[in-house]
């Protein structure tokens, strides 16, 4: 019970379209709504239990595995946001960094990657918004993402 339950507070963290496309009962589809609807505590504990309740009569096994492979796609995207911003990082500090990210990605654009980082540092020191910074982190992203589709 517990089990569908917790099952059931992930599906109300859900958005909308996402909740829709996994099929769910109608009747489960209110219930979840419902209980966004509800500010109490305790209204949304029972509530939370009607859910859990509705959800013994539905097969879970496949809700949660899409659940999972939802939550694998978001902390793949998360990963590959931390390694652009780490790239980015390394770059602006290390004039070294250069050689090691041509070393890992032989197709970069090392004339661009170099004037963004000559204008992001000239930005910093001028104190002016780092806007050459951004389009830094775009570039590696843009590179990582051609090495992920060349790899795949």
């Amino acid at each position: 019970m517990h089990t569908l339950q917790d099952l059931g507070e992930k599906l109300a963290e859900l958005a909308p379209a996402k909740l829709l496309q996994l099929g769910l009962p109608e009747t489960l589809v209110i219930a979840i709504n419902d209980y966004r609807r509800f500010n109490k505590w305790e209204a949304r504990r029972r509530q939370m239990q009607y859910i859990g309740r509705l959800m013994r009569d539905i097969d879970s096994a496949p809700i949660a595995a899409t659940l999972d492979v939802w939550s694998q796609g978001t902390r793949a995207i998360v990963a590959s946001f931390h390694t652009v911003e780490t790239w980015r990082d390394r770059l602006l500090a290390d004039p070294l960094a250069l050689a090691a990210l041509i070393a890992e990605y032989p197709n970069a654009d090392q004339p661009r990657i170099i004037g963004l980082i000559s204008r992001a540092h000239a930005e910093r020191d001028g104190g002016r918004p780092p806007a050459s910074s951004r389009l830094l982190f775009r570039e590696l992203s843009k590179l990582m993402d051609r090495k992920e589709d060349a790899g795949a």
